[in-house]
């Protein structure tokens, strides 16, 4: 199948040909759908913390976390570029002719053309992109008054001028407050102040893209006195990046590996479910996970803040308590406790028992309890569904017979099954605080709880032609399927993603004074 150079680039990526030919099969014969049994919902799996347990868990988290290790844990190698999906469509294909003008303008809906050029300095980077243009012996006046609708994209987008749609999320700029415009990796470092400090240290670490590290490393150079001054702590910011063993063999429609117009192989990157690699590397007892663009303007941060404590909260609690479980079913005349133990894992975990456990011998019993409880736990913020995309948190049927907590996308489940999905009343925000350690404080090996019959095949386009991609089981999907895992409502102030340019228009990431005052909106492009 492939020739002596193409396993050497195997090699060199520290692949094997077994494993690529496992890859290539797997499109083949695809992934098995998730055997979904019903919805998580309240008092069903969902918990909802009143305000009396709220404040009680951020209190055990602000006690018990002092003596733990505590990090950040931010994706953020994505680029850009889908955010602006809509306005490269319009640069493209936009012939600068009256009617294509009028035609273009005509839908004023929020997420038009339109609405964004209506409201262009509200923009955080509307400072910059005027800068950019002046630079070139013009001004965003002039652009305006010409009804320059490709020059303000081209300057918006590509290298011409700001050059967005090829940097990453994290480095645009998304709000603007009092004391400047920031980016989403200033937001969460604030953040991580104000929730994931240890003795007046915060550490953060960043998964990037290689192209993108040394932007990331003089962003952060530029601004990390500044919020160390405001917050009076020190940062210690990492960065890694995806490693090139998770990358996956793309094919063509016929199953077959796809080579370029230069007869070479085509690997692609392995989704965010190969981030379970740079998760293991970390060095901490509890990881707060979150994407780089879930932020919100400090304003409004409250809600997050607090929610992120009494979230930790509940992990130390959970942690604490398995723990202690593990120790004494190892210890002699440990089957006095498997009546206690196993109403804890029933309870608390949120795993229901296979029907045979009745059957099995005290030994087998206290087994099956270390196999529960002996895993990395994670405790999963909840939204309520209004209508956003985003997997969702169902019981699913495990391989032993048990169910438990999953979050599950909806391209992983059966037809027959879909049905089930109308019955769910919550979402998944990527809200997650994560133990990686055991009970002897050695890190668990995370590859152990990863589901490996997930996964996802896309079909994208490579040089004019299509191909299928296959991304590994996602981080917290199949990647952390088999961790112990707990569903929390959160209340949707703590969730505003940043999924196109329009979203920066929505009242969670404007300026307050650009709430309080109407604007007059003489730097449209627009009549």
């Amino acid at each position: 199948m492939f020739s002596e150079k193409e396993l050497t680039l195997i090699k060199n990526k520290g692949l094997t040909e077994y494993e690529i030919e496992e890859q290539v099969n797997r499109f083949k014969i695809g992934f098995p759908s998730i055997q979904i049994t019903k919805a998580a919902t309240i008092s069903n799996g969902i918990k909802v913390l009143k305000e009396k347990k709220l404040y009680e868990m951020i209190d055990c988290y602000e006690k018990q976390s002092k003596r733990l290790k505590k990090i950040k844990f931010v994706p953020a190698s994505g680029a850009a570029s889908r955010m602006f999906k809509d306005l490269f469509e319009v640069m493209n294909n936009y012939n600068e002719s009256e009617e294509d003008y009028l035609k273009i303008m005509a839908n004023r809906e929020f997420g038009s053309i339109y609405y964004i050029c209506h409201n262009i300095c509200n923009f955080a980077f509307f400072s910059d992109l005027k800068k950019v243009i002046e630079k070139k012996g013009s001004s965003f006046e002039e652009i305006s008054k010409k009804k320059d609708v490709l020059a303000f994209l081209k300057n918006l987008l590509t290298e011409q001028g700001l050059n967005y749609a090829s940097l990453p999320k994290g480095l645009l700029k998304f709000h603007r407050c009092d004391d400047g415009e920031k980016t989403p990796v200033e937001e969460h470092m604030i953040e991580g102040a104000l929730y994931a400090s240890s003795n007046k240290k915060v550490k953060i670490h960043f998964t990037v893209s290689e192209n993108h590290l040394q932007l990331f490393k003089d962003h952060i150079n530029d601004i990390k006195e500044k919020y160390e001054t405001k917050f009076k702590v020190k940062y210690t910011i990492d960065f890694s990046l995806q490693k090139q063993n998770t990358d996956t063999i793309a094919v063509d429609l016929k199953n077959e590996p796809f080579r370029n117009s230069n007869g070479e192989l085509v690997f692609r990157p392995g989704g965010h479910g190969a981030l379970i690699q740079n998760l293991m590397n970390l060095d901490a007892d509890i990881v707060f996970v979150k994407n780089i663009d879930n932020v919100i303007q400090s304003r409004l941060q409250e809600d997050t803040v607090k929610y992120k404590k009494a979230l930790a909260g509940i992990l130390i609690q959970t942690r604490n308590s398995s723990f202690e479980w593990v120790k004494k079913l190892k210890k002699k005349r440990n089957t006095k406790y498997i009546e206690d133990a196993s109403l804890f894992v029933r309870r608390y975990l949120g795993v229901s028992f296979p029907d045979s456990y009745v059957l099995f011998s005290n030994d087998k019993k206290v087994e099956f309890l270390l196999t529960k409880l002996d895993r990395p736990i994670r405790v999963c913020g909840m939204v309520r569904n209004e209508g956003e995309p985003g997997g969702g948190p169902f019981w699913v049927e495990n391989s032993d017979g048990s169910n438990a907590l999953q979050i599950v996308e909806s391209s992983q489940i059966d037809e027959s099954k879909k049905s089930l999905m109308k019955k769910a009343t919550h979402f998944n925000p990527v809200d997650l605080v994560c133990s990686i350690t055991n009970y002897k404080g050695k890190k668990f090996n995370l590859n152990n709880f990863i589901d490996t019959e997930t996964g996802f095949i896309s079909v994208k386009s490579y040089e004019g032609k299509e191909l299928k991609a296959l991304e590994l089981p996602g981080l917290w999907n199949g990647a952390m399927a088999n961790w112990n895992t707990l569903f929390v409502e959160v209340p949707i102030t703590t969730f505003s993603p940043v999924k196109t340019i329009n979203d920066l228009l929505k009242t969670e990431h404007l300026y307050h004074k650009d709430l309080l005052v109407e604007k007059n909106n003489e730097h449209s492009v627009i009549d």
